[in-house]
């Protein structure tokens, strides 16, 4: 091992030499890179090889590249790249490889090659990265999408690409992603070979010579894919999806009316289709901007626009009465609405609009769930605050058993006053099961303490730890201790503490929240702070190393602490606490001993 190393560190020398030669480094600093790469080579070649120490070595020759570049800028040398550079890109391909060979399965590493390939602009070494990456990878599409790309675009190899999404379709032959893309190359090659004979017809040159293929200049090698794909791939996403990209070229007019042909006959039925054929009612038309058109002209058109769309999507709903075919309309209209426009017209006319479907869409029975807390909020910022009460009643009509609902209609009666606010508190409670109400009643006891008398709010807290499950109580006894002091003073706090602490569970937060309220105290007792560091151990002793170490502080520092009972505090703590906290509790004892914590 110990030659090869030698070997392999002789195999610098000539590079390292020229590095001082031309004064991009210093000897003091080629001796520190022979040292460190002498102790990198060490670790790639034990017996029992680890994968950080290859990354750790590529990323050290990849960092020495970054300096000698920037050296090379400052100096203005530009010489002697394939003696210095030549040599370490050597290396790190020959890195790669060996740690690629041991982790053929680790998809990161072949991706860091392959990105480092692209930043030193190794085009060979790439290909040969990629044709054995997917040898090794061919179930990950992905992977064959750059590599075709890559072919397409750096090496301008519509052949070679071709060939690599035609493998990929074998292995993956109803993959969406890999025909969107592979009919996306075809469409730019297209559009890269038209404008090539474009430019040859303008200069009045021969094109004997260069074989244009009809087939491909009129994107009909695009059809065949999107013809083929669609035998195989079922839903509506996909006609979308190459519809979308076929627009980005001007010359898929007859295309695109096959896939919207297609699009229509197939999914006719399907909500995503009726929510593109109106939206495309906002591009049809448009409006040719001139000096001589005026804002008015623009709105009108708009308007228009808004309106042709907004009768499609009546004429979907009524072919296609489904919740998601409300929610694509409602989606639309509230998108419309939150454009920002300067007609006062327009803006009001996309207002009633959008209250309209929101209606009728709730009449039907057809509005989801999510959607009644948009529609609130707009009735809201509208003014219409009857309405708005009218419509969080009926939804808590529809969807009797959701908090969040209820939750909904409550803020809405609370943030206007409204004198039903307890009796909607009753009803929600009544309708809603025990579990999952945590909000309701943290609703409840929150506007209670804003509205109501101390001792009301009082008994709501403690009706709330009656009705919540354990688990949720824990929540509200923290509200619950929080409230208590801040209204009724320590004593009282003192109080509900020790009565809350007859029934578990209880939070961590729980305890330190009343020993902060005890340090808050002129009287501070160190008894009192006894009583709720034990109590707090009996509960999280054997998960939280910090509540020992505090407890240990406390008796060091309180003036009525006794620092004699830190030896007994840690002992207990050694033995109660589980698995790797004991390390990290020793380890910040012993801080704490040196006085460094």
């Amino acid at each position: 091992m110990a030659e090869r190393i030698e070997q392999r560190l002789e195999d610098r020398v000539p590079e390292l030499e020229q590095l001082e030669r031309v004064g991009l480094f210093t000897r003091k600093e080629i001796k520190a890179v022979l040292k460190r790469a002498s102790a990198l080579e060490y670790k790639i070649q034990r017996r029992a090889l680890r994968k950080e120490d290859f990354i750790n070595y590529i990323q050290y020759e990849i960092n020495l590249l970054e300096l000698i570049k920037k050296r090379r800028a400052r100096v203005g040398y530009s010489f002697k790249k394939d003696e210095i550079e030549g040599s370490i890109l050597y290396r790190v391909h020959s890195l790669f490889k060996r740690a690629i060979g041991k982790w053929k399965e680790d998809v990161q590493l072949w991706l860091s090659h392959v990105a480092f390939c692209k930043q030193w602009n190794a085009k060979h070494e790439l290909s040969k990265v990629f044709s054995s990456m997917l040898a090794i990878h061919p179930n990950k599409p992905a992977l064959w999408i750059m590599a075709a790309k890559w072919e397409m675009e750096t090496r301008l190899s519509s052949e070679s690409a071709r060939h690599l999404f035609l493998r990929a379709l074998r292995f993956h032959p109803e993959c969406p992603k890999l025909y969107q893309e592979y009919f996306r190359m075809e469409l730019m090659n297209a559009e890269k070979q038209r404008k090539e004979k474009k430019e040859f017809e303008r200069a009045k040159m021969d094109l004997g010579e260069f074989n244009y293929s009809e087939e491909i200049l009129s994107g009909e090698m695009a059809r065949i894919i999107y013809r083929d794909a669609a035998q195989k791939i079922k839903g509506v996403e996909f006609h979308l999806a190459v519809l979308s990209i076929a627009k980005l070229f001007d010359f898929t007019q007859d295309l695109q009316k096959e896939i919207l042909e297609s699009l229509q006959t197939k999914f006719a039925d399907d909500p995503l289709t009726w929510d593109y054929m109106a939206r495309r009612e906002l591009e049809l038309g448009s409006l040719q901007s001139t000096e001589h058109t005026t804002k008015q002209m623009k709105v009108s058109e708009m308007t228009q626009r808004e309106e042709r769309c907004s009768a499609v999507f009546e004429e979907a709903v009524r072919a296609v009465s489904t919740e998601d075919m409300w929610k694509y309309y409602i989606t639309f209209c509230l998108e419309r609405c939150n454009r920002k426009t300067n007609s006062e017209g327009l803006k009001q006319k996309r207002l009633e609009r959008t209250l309209s479907v929101f209606n009728k869409a709730h009449e039907s029975s057809l509005l989801p769930e999510a959607l009644y807390k948009q529609w609130l909020q707009l009735l809201l910022e509208s003014n219409l605050f009857e309405k708005a009460v009218e419509v969080a009643e009926a939804a808590t009509k529809r969807f009797s058993l959701s908090v969040e609902t209820w939750e909904m209609r409550l803020q809405v009666l609370i943030q206007l006053k409204s004198d039903d606010v307890t009796q909607c508190f009753e009803e929600a409670i009544k309708h809603v099961k025990s579990k999952g109400t945590l909000p309701l009643w943290t609703l409840w006891v929150e506007w209670s303490e804003g509205t109501k008398s101390k001792e009301d709010t009082e008994a709501l807290y403690q009706r709330s730890l009656c009705a919540i499950t354990h688990a949720e109580s824990v929540t509200m006894k923290e509200k619950y201790l929080d409230w208590t002091y801040r209204n009724g003073g320590y004593k009282k706090v003192r109080r509900v503490f020790n009565s809350l602490c007859e029934n578990r569970p209880f939070s961590l937060d729980f305890f330190r929240k009343m020993i902060q309220i005890e340090k808050e105290q002129e009287s501070c007792k160190m008894l009192h702070l006894r009583e709720y560091y034990e109590r707090a151990l009996r509960e999280f002793g054997s998960t939280d190393s910090d509540l020992w170490l505090d407890y240990i502080k406390e008796e060091l520092s309180h003036p009525q602490g006794k620092p004699e009972n830190c030896g007994s505090i840690h002992w207990r703590a050694m033995k109660m606490l589980q698995g790797d906290l004991v390390e990290a509790f020793v380890s910040k004892y012993t801080l704490l001993q040196t006085g460094h914590l």
